[in-house]
């Protein structure tokens, strides 16, 4: 997990908690043993995210912590502050309506729901502090008798200090004893402002005087002896109030597993709702979960380079790889800086992601599968404390690898073989490699060592990709290519940046020719390759664009035909109506010339047969031309007939909650439209009518609510609550 950074992750999604418990549960997160937990875990986060995208949401969640509350719960003889019982009172409140809720929405949140179904639902808590807390978190009166009758001497004697105070002040400042300011106030309490000269005729308690020492702040001595008895009940209140919140502790401490189970709950809920708002944050969706051995990540991005992309406003490459029996194992290879260790990162981290329970930044066709150990080699891992080098920590790392690989792992190794002499190291790797491939393990390796690349092609279910590289101007594509081996560039890259052309010729010379050629070869079929796919890719689009165009040319085609039969259609009726005008016309005509009724009827009814002949024919070839179609199209039809009453009966479920929607509405404006009638008041010259009436008048007059309605041929009086307005007067 740290050499993939998961760390980094985490931190970024506790960054979403809205309580500390949450964030300290998600910094804690490591991968899930058992698949069952895991799917859960998915699946309520799944589910979460779809609340963001429906009407249905989620209500709040957060909560103030009550672990010293629950603490305090546990100890005999302890009591709770009030302010403690408002958080006590506030998640119990939050739980029950998440419960509630969950209950209500049990379809769109089913694995939400079950998880809320371990809660238990309870208002016991709710009553009893309510009974005896505000919502200011204040004891209220009621608590009991004795309280309510403290606080009622406790006001009656406020009342008599405020009393007693004003007619010292009236007394003596009548006898021009106090300063022009009157009085002030010293530790919370009125005090009269009394000039020094004057302050032995003043009875009462010295409480202070001012900076210069002309005034004197004295406190009554008749206000004083009130005050005295009011602190003695204020204390008598507190040791009632104390014996009070004594009994309320005692009636919650037996539901303290209740509230450590509502804790917990509400904590979950913060890290599944945290790892929503990540999901959100990086496109992160829930891949199917393959029950097959088979890695399929499509477009899948690396989480914390998409966001670091994202704020420098730079594109993120994704990259699409999988793993299956037939592709058992990749090794990457090519250049530095081409982005294998970030391929590498990315297949490992979003593993790691999905296993904790995690969305991910994947295509929603991708796969993935749980598998019960991942193992991790990448970077330079040399140790100080330990005195090991970079090579004797990577053989005590493969001696691990050996031990714990099996069928059931995925293991991610960067730059494989790389401490040693190239060739020993090599022989090394390609051993380890080859009992990796035997145990049936999962992996991704990246090397430079062509040994390695040598063998992926031997290996029947091992498979060499690389990373692209533009081989015109040598900078790296970051696309990962399965399929063929990767030349380092080495001689190409250290041209570019600046190393001399006579310095690269004499390395080539010392470069044994075997190798020389092996990379050379491997250069120019990946620039072949490079070539033959920008080639693919722009017939692929050459393609797509031919079919849209024939696409677009067989809807005009099929446009064209429709309305060709229109007219056609459209042409063969004119001409039926024409030839039907004209045969009347002649019959019509010669009824004018010879005027016999008889002659004209004979004519008609004789055409009439004759049309009607033709129309019978007509439908006796029809028939049996579809007579041989009849039973598959009955079929169709009473398939056709299912199909439309199912799809009608959700289209009524559909069309009733509108129409309760239109109506609900349609009743708002009705009574909005009533209040604004009721409200209204009639002027002289508005028109308006009696309810059930149909005619329109003028008002001419109106005293005491009583209109004078004039309708033009007469008059009427009635009241203006019985009018209904047509128009209002203009100005």
């Amino acid at each position: 997990m740290k050499d993939l950074e998961f760390d980094k992750v985490l931190n970024r999604i506790a960054n979403y908690c809205l309580t500390d418990l949450g964030r300290k549960a998600v910094v804690d997160i490591v991968p899930i043993d058992k698949r069952e937990d895991l799917l859960e875990q998915l699946h309520q986060t799944n589910e979460y995210l779809s609340s963001f995208e429906n009407e249905n949401r989620i209500p709040n969640h957060y909560f103030d912590e009550i672990t010293k509350e629950i603490h305090l719960l546990g100890i005999e003889d302890t009591f709770l502050e009030a302010s403690s019982f408002q958080k006590i009172l506030a998640i119990s409140e939050t739980v029950n309506e998440l419960l509630v809720f969950f209950k209500k929405f049990s379809e769109y949140y089913p694995t939400l729901f079950n998880a809320s179904q371990k809660v238990e639902f309870s208002k016991i808590i709710i009553e009893n502090i309510n009974g005896i807390i505000n919502r200011f978190g204040e004891v209220l009166d009621n608590a009991s008798v004795e309280l309510k009758t403290i606080r009622k001497e406790i006001n009656g004697l406020r009342g008599q200090i405020g009393a007693s105070f004003t007619k010292a002040l009236n007394h003596y400042a009548a006898h021009d004893f106090l300063d022009d300011i009157r009085e002030s106030v010293v530790d919370n309490q009125r005090v009269l402002a009394v000039l020094s000269m004057h302050r032995k005729k003043v009875k009462g308690s010295l409480l202070g005087n001012s900076k210069t020492g002309s005034i004197v702040y004295i406190a009554p001595e008749a206000t004083l002896k009130i005050s005295r008895k009011l602190q003695d009940l204020i204390y008598e209140e507190q040791q009632e109030i104390v014996r009070i919140l004594k009994i309320l502790t005692n009636t919650i401490r037996p539901y303290i597993n209740l509230l450590n189970q509502y804790q917990t709950y509400l904590t979950h809920l913060d890290v599944v709702a945290s790892k929503t708002k990540y999901a959100q944050q990086i496109n992160g969706l829930l891949p199917k979960i393959s029950p097959e051995k088979k890695i399929l990540l499509r477009n899948a991005y690396h989480p914390i380079l998409l966001e670091n992309n994202a704020k420098k406003d730079i594109d993120t490459v994704p990259q699409t790889l999988e793993l299956n029996h037939n592709q058992q194992i990749i090794v990457i290879s090519g250049p530095n800086a081409g982005g294998k260790s970030i391929t590498l990162k990315t297949i490992g981290l979003l593993q790691i992601m999905i296993q904790s329970g995690i969305l991910i930044p994947v295509h929603e066709r991708s796969e993935v599968y749980f598998f019960k150990t991942i193992l991790t080699d990448i970077g330079d891992n040399q140790s100080i404390e330990n005195q090991l080098s970079t090579y004797s920590y990577r053989l005590k790392n493969m001696r691990n690898f050996l031990r714990k690989c099996n069928e059931h792992t995925l293991f991610l190794i960067d730059e494989f073989g790389t401490g040693s002499d190239p060739e020993l190291g090599g022989a090394l790797a390609e051993i380890f490699l080859e009992e990796f491939y035997n145990k049936n393990a999962y992996g991704i390796i990246t090397t430079h060592y062509s040994n390695l690349k040598v063998l992926a092609d031997e290996l029947e279910n091992v498979t060499n990709a690389n990373m692209q590289f533009d081989d015109k101007t040598l900078e790296p594509l970051f696309k990962l290519y399965i399929g063929q081996a990767g030349s380092s560039f080495t001689f190409e890259v250290a041209q570019k940046n600046g190393i001399p052309f006579s310095l690269i010729n004499r390395a080539k010379k010392k470069v044994e020719k075997g190798k020389l050629r092996l990379d050379n070869t491997i250069s120019k079929l990946q620039k072949e390759r490079n070539k033959l796919q920008r080639t693919s890719e722009n017939l692929e689009k050459e393609q797509d664009k031919a079919k849209l165009q024939t696409s677009n040319l067989s809807e005009k085609e099929l446009k064209i035909k429709e309305k060709l039969e229109r007219f056609q259609e459209l042409y063969d009726n004119n001409q039926k109506m024409l030839s039907i005008g004209r045969k009347i016309n002649d019959i019509s005509n010669l009824y004018f010339q010879t005027n016999n009724k008889k002659k004209l009827l004979a004519d008609f009814m004789k055409w009439i047969l004759i049309e009607k002949n033709k129309h019978v024919d007509n439908r006796i070839a029809k028939k049996k031309t579809s007579h041989k179609s009849y039973k598959d199209q009955k079929k169709q039809q009473n398939l056709a007939t299912v199909t439309n009453q199912k799809k009608l009966e959700e289209v009524k479920k559909e069309v009733l909650v509108e129409v309760k929607k239109i109506r609900d509405r349609k009743k708002t404006i009705e009574k909005k439209v009533d209040k604004a009638k009721a409200d209204y008041l009639f002027k002289v010259n508005d028109k308006v009518r009696l309810p059930d009436g149909k005619s329109v008048g003028t008002i001419d007059k109106i005293e005491k609510n009583i209109a004078i309605v004039n309708y033009g041929l007469f008059t009427t009086q009635t009241n203006t609550s019985k009018l209904e307005l047509v128009e209002s007067a203009k100005k």
